[in-house]
């Protein structure tokens, strides 16, 4: 297990946010250039780019993997899908455009014959000649109208131009459109190699591996084939073949429990390497269910389960420690038990990455607040100054912690529990102070300057003094049971 970065949980009431929730905007820098980028030291906080520095660049290109690392990152995350001749690129999802679909899950034409694209995150609406390749596809029990990975090769994939996923949030990326490819993990690895060469500062690579049920048991190619690829033995093999498997530059996520359990106790012992792995987990509240969203509940426990698989041979004492056992209803909050977070602590992961909003909990208020001066009123939640109590228990059993995702923009941003807007840099201490040792973040620049806020002031105290959670068996006494109203910032990794 690697040595965890263990800051105090500086929360001495039950419940409430203490000096973060009332925290002042940290005094900035001028330039980025003067912000610290060298590696900092081992027991620091991790700035994990989600996604690459997908607030700059269009997420999952080389160019925004480029910038997360210029602007100090320690980790990039490559989230990865399969091609149709087994080579893992990045991209959010296996789906490269969606469109929108009726009630009966066909796709809607328009007077021309023409799908209404929802999202792309490349060019391939647009191109003709891969028109044959628009279908429906269940993915993680989602129908899902668009072109899919997994039905080109690594050649037509390389004929597609990566376009801003979101670009009503991020107008200023869309300037980028269609000025890169999609990277191959292999093309990922590289670039990390060609940047310590270059300047001996060593990055770390935070893989995801994205639906891997779908891509083993469940998914068919465009013809009905079953897809059969593990993510987890591509990913291992790629690593290996790259030799880049240093257990400390390196974590392995995934949203699914079959899959990391798989990679500990399998497939990483045939290749003979020891990566550490990190639990994902989703929305705790059941707001997310299938057949609108998989957020809520880990679908390889929903696919076995229908099945008949057998459980026990897949999860061993995992299935023990559910309260009720595994079953088609369980859910992310079924799994956040002490129990549960004990299993995944002692048998197969080194951390788990929540969602922010499952631990830091929220309401939605009555009207959006402009919290920026700029005119524009998008706040709309405020902190209840509640925490849910499995973020120090996972603490307390030597688990990293790494929540998602912070962002800048004022639409992902909440009041404090006093009612006062909350800046990037402040969510950034706030989550520091709660113990968290890494997280995942759009703009890395801004999470570099909140890891140095945070080391100015609580630094010294953090590196002489014991974590609170090691003296209370049940880590903060804070409330359970508490209902978490959804975000619009909802991200599923």
């Amino acid at each position: 297990m690697k040595t965890l970065r263990l800051w105090p949980v500086l929360l001495p009431v039950a419940g409430m946010l203490a000096a973060s929730v009332a925290l002042a905007s940290p005094q900035l820098k001028d330039d980025e250039n003067d912000l610290d980028l060298s590696t900092p030291d081992a027991d620091a906080p991790l700035v994990i780019a989600h996604r690459g520095a997908s607030g700059f660049r269009p997420e999952h290109t080389l160019a925004a993997y480029r910038v997360a690392i210029e602007q100090g990152a320690d980790f990039i995350e490559p989230d990865l899908v399969v091609t149709k001749d087994g080579v893992l690129i990045a991209r959010h999802e296996n789906a490269l455009a969606t469109v929108a679909l009726d009630s009966q899950n066909n796709i809607i034409l328009d007077a021309n014959g023409n799908p209404r694209v929802t999202q792309e995150t490349t060019n391939i609406a647009e191109l003709e000649k891969f028109r044959d390749r628009l279908t429906v596809k269940f993915v993680d029990g989602v129908a899902t109208g668009g072109w899919f990975s997994e039905d080109l090769t690594l050649t037509e994939i390389k004929e597609l131009r990566a376009r801003e996923r979101i670009p009503n949030v991020r107008p200023r990326n869309t300037r980028f459109n269609d000025r890169f490819e999609v990277p191959t993990l292999a093309e990922v690895i590289r670039l990390v190699k060609q940047t310590e060469a270059r300047t001996g500062r060593k990055i770390g690579i935070y893989p995801e591996t994205k639906h891997p049920t779908f891509f083993a048991k469940e998914g068919t190619y465009l013809d009905g084939t079953p897809i059969n690829r593990s993510l987890g033995e591509l990913l291992i093999e790629t690593l290996v073949r790259q030799r880049f498997t240093d257990p400390s530059r390196i974590f392995i996520q995934s949203f699914e429990f079959e899959n990391l359990i798989e990679l500990q106790n399998q497939i990483m012992p045939r290749y003979g390497v020891d990566i550490p792995l990190v639990q994902l987990y989703g929305d705790i509240t059941d707001a997310f269910l299938q057949p609108a969203s998989n957020f809520s509940r880990p679908y390889d426990m929903v696919y076995n389960t229908a099945q008949g698989a057998d459980l026990n041979a897949i999860y061993g004492g995992l299935v023990s420690q559910v309260f009720g056992g595994i079953t088609p209803t369980t859910g992310y909050g079924d799994l956040v038990s002490n129990a549960v977070i004990s299993y995944v602590a002692d048998s197969y992961a080194e951390g788990i990455g929540p969602w922010k909003n499952s631990f830091l909990l929220r309401e939605r208020l009555p009207r959006a607040i402009d919290g920026n001066g700029d005119g524009v009123a998008e706040i709309t939640t405020r902190l209840t100054g509640e925490v849910e109590p499995f973020l120090a228990f996972a603490l307390s059993q030597g688990l990293e912690v790494h929540p998602y995702t912070l962002r800048a923009e004022e639409q992902f941003l909440t009041l404090d529990a006093s009612g006062t807007p909350q800046t990037i840099l402040d969510e950034v201490v706030q989550i520091l102070q709660l113990g968290a040792t890494g997280f995942f973040i759009d703009q890395p620049v801004e999470g570099v300057r909140g890891r140095e806020a945070f080391l100015d002031s609580f630094g010294d105290d953090a590196s002489n003094e014991n974590n609170e959670a090691d003296e209370n068996e049940d880590g903060l006494n804070v409330p359970g049971n508490i209902i978490i109203l959804p975000g619009d910032d909802r991200d599923d990794g």
